[in-house]
């Protein structure tokens, strides 16, 4: 027969709550820092594709054929865009680390980066008067693979990818 003074003795009874909730308390943990993780790392493509469309857009309106087609037939020059966006140097080489290729999210290649372009016939004024199909506009996108801070917690991110695009029109600077 069980002792009175056991069934009313309350030692250990917080070891025990800690017990049952630490894993619980883990997982949320380890959550937050993978949620905060994607987010930051879906910063850093939104940021990218606006740099690069914005460097696009400060090209010469020579590099923008309307009515030859939405993609650049310089490829040095998308290729100059697509470093820019993933890295945030035309190159793709940080300058302060010589010979290394220094994307900002880990794994993103130029692959993963679209440059396209459209012409906007209907403006064809101020500073697009002389320029024939009227304003060139650039669309930068980026799709992303996410790739997880802490690996696979149980939990299946190989669907998960960081999208994003941005606009700039052509000013031809």
């Amino acid at each position: 027969m069980i002792s009175r003074e056991f069934l009313e003795c309350r030692k250990g009874a917080a070891a025990a709550e800690l017990a049952l909730l630490l894993p619980l308390m883990v997982v949320i943990l380890f959550g937050m820092f993978e949620g905060g993780y994607f987010l930051y790392n879906e910063h850093k493509v939104v940021k990218g594709v606006r740099d690069g469309a914005r460097y696009a857009a400060r090209q010469p309106f020579s590099k923008f054929v309307c009515g030859g087609g939405t993609t650049l037939s310089d490829t040095a020059l998308e290729t100059s865009i697509e470093n820019l966006t993933r890295s945030g140097y035309p190159s793709g080489d940080n300058p302060t680390v010589i010979g290394a290729d220094n994307p900002t999210i880990p794994g993103w290649d130029n692959s993963e980066v679209t440059v396209t372009y459209t012409c906007n016939g209907a403006t064809n004024t101020g500073l697009y008067t002389d320029i024939s199909g009227g304003a060139p506009i650039v669309t930068v996108s980026a799709n992303v693979p996410y790739m997880p801070l802490f690996g696979v917690i149980g939990f299946d991110t190989s669907s998960l990818s960081l999208k994003a695009d941005s606009q700039a029109a052509v000013m031809g600077l």
